[in-house]
């Protein structure tokens, strides 16, 4: 699949713009990590890239398609969304919650069947919770959630995941298994993902794609390496930046970022 942003802008009615002629692109199974400081935007560009808000002017494209002129089933299908994790207010058990995301391939008002089941059992053993199918979704953790999340979108078997700072809130513990989940549905089931994060150093260690906001409403994207630099996150943040590769063999990848404000 290839996604593309063409000269993307939106402004709520009689607002200043948020975004202003945004234009990526990704072809699965890519990688793209949007970063930027708070209230940039991130979480705007994807409910506009997924078509939840419409665009000022510009348009999302799938295969060179307009999203406005999909029918959802044949969107929901492609691209799986997790939002941001947040306790569940249902008392749903994990496989219930998970078999939602097999909504788009059910016709109206019909029930799971044994097929839709046997997939969710697959994805849940994908990302290693099947331990918690029957768990409910309100007693779980952080870690434990959003993988619940991650699951529900996987089960239509997208082709593209688009998530919304999926290892915020988490210990270390938990976002080092979000990253080796995305790398792995990438490496192995040929799955891209495009995730909004506050971890420039997760962008540097998973990404093959970055796109970074700057101050008045500009913005670097390209290959990961050239656009999250020291500079450009000195740019972004407002504060001076440093990157130091770790050299890490468990990590190869890994770099340490940090703000070294003067004082």
């Amino acid at each position: 699949m290839r996604l593309e942003v063409v000269d993307g802008s939106f402004a709520y009615p009689g607002a200043e713009p948020i975004l202003r002629g945004m234009s990526f692109s990704l072809e699965t199974p890519e990688i793209l990590a949007i970063l930027g400081a708070n209230g940039a935007g991130k979480t705007t560009l994807l409910k506009c890239l997924l078509g939840f808000e419409r665009w000022t002017s510009g348009a999302t494209l799938v295969d060179g398609i307009d999203i406005a002129r999909l029918s959802p089933r044949s969107l929901w299908s492609r691209i799986g969304y997790v939002a941001q994790a947040r306790q569940s207010l249902f008392a749903l058990t994990v496989e219930e919650m998970v078999v939602l995301g097999r909504s788009v391939q059910l016709g109206a008002l019909a029930k799971p069947g044994a097929r839709d089941w046997q997939k969710v059992q697959e994805t849940l053993e994908l990302l290693g919770i099947a331990h918690l199918s029957r768990r409910l979704c309100d007693t779980l953790s952080g870690g434990q959630l959003q993988l619940a999340l991650m699951a529900r979108a996987l089960v239509c078997e997208p082709e593209l995941l688009v998530l919304d700072e999926p290892e915020s809130n988490l210990d270390y513990k938990n976002q080092t298994v979000i990253l080796s989940v995305l790398e792995r549905l990438a490496r192995d089931k040929g799955i891209g993902s495009i995730i909004n994060t506050h971890y420039p150093a997760h962008a540097l260690e998973i990404s093959d794609k970055a796109l970074l906001y700057l101050p008045e409403g500009k913005y670097l994207f390209g290959e990961t390496r050239s656009v999250v630099t020291a500079e450009h996150l000195s740019e972004s943040f407002g504060v001076p930046v440093r990157i130091v590769p770790l050299g890490l063999p468990e990590r190869p990848l890994l770099s340490a970022v940090a703000a070294v404000p003067q004082r």
